[in-house]
């Protein structure tokens, strides 16, 4: 959706089961959200680049060279995990373009306005998801 066919929405706007599901306003809320997240994982990432990229110096003592690159490996591993969420969000942003946002992927029944608020990236009804918790439980055990 370009720009100009955005939706204004009122100041403290916050979705309403007292509204259609997944009108228009549903839409440019949950499509702010997901932008404004996406933009801070990325303002996230290019500090932890430049971080990256700054020289360690010839750190002399090998505990403190051992803690720096257990940091480093902490932060890229983290890096990786806001990478993977990006890719979601932009899943998320598509859904919202193609109006399947806010669907459950397995039942096809709205999902909790209050679940996609808390975690906007989600393609499973809670009692979905717990279905599929559930199931992944049963076959880690095996």
């Amino acid at each position: 959706m370009s720009d100009e066919n955005r939706i204004e929405l009122p100041k403290g706007y916050m979705p309403s089961d007292d509204e259609p599901f997944m009108n228009d306003r549903h839409k440019e809320y949950f499509r702010r959200k997901l932008t404004a997240w996406k933009e801070e994982i990325l303002r996230e990432s290019k500090s932890t680049i430049s971080n990256l990229q700054e020289d360690m110096g010839a750190l002399p003592d090998l505990a403190d060279r051992a803690s720096t690159e257990t940091d480093r490996s902490l932060e890229l591993r983290a890096r990786d995990r806001q990478r993977k969420l990006i890719s979601k969000i932009e899943s998320a942003l598509r859904r919202i373009e193609e109006d399947d946002y806010g669907y459950c992927e397995e039942t096809g029944e709205p999902i909790a306005l209050a679940r996609l608020d808390a975690r906007p990236v989600a393609t499973l009804s809670l009692e979905a998801q717990e279905r599929h918790e559930r199931k992944e439980r049963v076959h880690r055990d095996d």
